[in-house]
């Protein structure tokens, strides 16, 4: 099954703050591994913000070029829609971007790994969750 890593957990992963998460990656193929445009467009925010000589910007701009990125479709689109009525219909909106992610997972058949599972939980969606930050 493929999995979609969060800003979160990419977030672990790129500052080398997360052995299980880097274990957990050598032992997928990197074709069951994907990040959506929504966590490169925050990674690129990010380092934006950072000095140009900052090592994050080698580290992120080499990971891009390892990591499958999938178009956001009409699905996903759907899924976003879905996703921000219930929320916001409950009361209980999330993020803009996290959103979205959670709706590219969901046009994906992706699991969304995050370490913010308890933020994700309250989307009334076939979205499975895994932390890879647990034991």
């Amino acid at each position: 099954m493929l999995s979609m890593l969060d800003t979160d957990t990419i977030s672990y992963l790129l500052k080398g703050r997360s052995p299980e998460i880097e274990e957990r990656l050598n032992n997928m193929p990197p074709s069951q591994v994907c990040i959506s445009v929504m966590t490169r467009a925050e990674l690129l925010y990010g380092l934006k913000r950072l000095p140009a000589d900052h090592r994050l910007h080698m580290v992120v701009r080499k990971f891009f070029k390892i990591v499958h990125v999938p178009s956001w479709d009409a699905e996903a689109a759907d899924w976003y829609a879905d996703i921000r009525h219930q929320l916001v219909s409950t009361g209980r909106p999330i993020g803009e971007m996290d959103m979205m992610i959670a709706a590219h997972a969901l046009s994906l058949g992706a699991v969304l790994v995050t370490n913010n599972t308890r933020h994700y939980e309250c989307i009334k969606a076939p979205l499975i969750l895994d932390n890879w930050l647990r034991p």
